[in-house]
């Protein structure tokens, strides 16, 4: 069945923390750290991709099967009332191998300040898989202003 075939998908956001793909019942199989050119990643109040000549996004490759897929962006779109759709992309890996992928981005999300809890759980996951410093950077950029609560997101 074309429904259980195995696609490669390019994860930005919370679908890079494997705590939250379980709370989900999602498993990502393969994982790997990889990076797409031609976007930046924005966080207000939840990750999305805009297209930018010179951006580039970190996340996780996986593989996962189209059912999986619908059922984990509807999902999304139950919990956050936003629709995110499949785009193909051409991600690098650590490695340096170019693998075309899916993409789930979100054409128009209304834009309010993230929350330390959200950028958490991008942070975490994304120092722990090695993204460089920069991006943590960018990432924490997303916090609201004033004293940060969390531990561990400097």
């Amino acid at each position: 069945m074309m429904s259980d075939k195995l696609v490669r998908t390019f994860f930005y956001g919370s679908y890079i923390n494997s705590e939250v793909l379980k709370q989900l019942n999602f498993t990502a199989i393969e994982p790997e750290t990889a990076k797409l050119y031609g976007y930046d990643i924005v966080i207000k109040p939840i990750a999305n991709l805009i297209k930018s000549d010179g951006g580039c996004v970190y996340g996780i490759l996986a593989s996962s099967t189209h059912s999986e897929l619908n059922r984990l962006y509807s999902l999304t779109k139950e919990i956050f009332g936003v629709e995110y759709l499949p785009e193909p992309v051409l991600v690098e890996t650590i490695n340096g191998k170019f693998v075309p992928a899916l993409c789930y981005i979100c054409p128009e999300i209304k834009e309010v300040q993230a929350t330390n809890e959200y950028v958490d759980k991008i942070f975490h996951p994304a120092k722990k898989s090695g993204f460089p410093q920069w991006y943590l950077n960018k990432l924490n950029s997303f916090r609201p202003a004033g004293p940060r609560t969390t531990k561990g997101s400097e």
